[in-house]
């Protein structure tokens, strides 16, 4: 039952890592997961103060990755449209261009939504960047989160094993 475990967490940890960039997969909850499931191995040793500072900045992590984007978008003067061709460049990006498009997807899709809302190419170009801009920050955010309970999962899983 330990090696079952010590595999699904190190699964998880990988998977959240992944979906760190990965839009159709909760990157940040997977990968504390893989954390909680070490708990359930015997000799497991995570302070409660890991667990603790990770939830919270899973929470904090979270609402970010929906906020900020959206926040930036609208704080450079962009309109619903320029969010909605964010959302929809990130996902026809990721799907058709894929790995280029992930990154090029949100700042195309929140360019011609701007500019379908009759705004000048100047502005539509501004909101474009700010978009963009949320965009690396979020996803900045979710890989360092990720990749931090990743290492301590590899870290905890090789003191178990060894």
């Amino acid at each position: 039952m330990e090696t079952l475990l010590i595999i699904l967490a190190l699964v998880f940890g990988i998977v959240g890592l992944a979906g760190s960039i990965l839009p159709a997969l909760p990157g940040a909850p997977l990968s504390y997961i893989g954390l909680l499931l070490l708990l359930l191995c015997d000799g497991a040793d995570i302070s409660s103060a890991s667990l603790w500072t990770g939830g919270i900045f899973l929470v904090i992590v979270s609402v970010l990755d929906y906020i900020a984007p959206i926040w930036l978008t609208n704080a450079s003067g962009g309109s619903k449209q320029a969010t909605r061709g964010s959302v929809i460049g990130m996902v026809a990006g990721l799907f058709f261009f894929p790995p280029w498009g992930l990154i090029l997807g949100p700042f195309i899709g929140a360019f011609l939504g701007e500019l379908m809302a009759q705004a000048t190419t100047g502005k539509a170009l501004k909101v474009a960047m700010m978009s963009f801009l949320g965009f690396v920050l979020t996803t900045g955010m979710k890989l360092i989160y990720s990749g931090v309970l990743l290492f301590m999962i590899v870290k905890e899983c090789i003191k178990l094993i060894f």
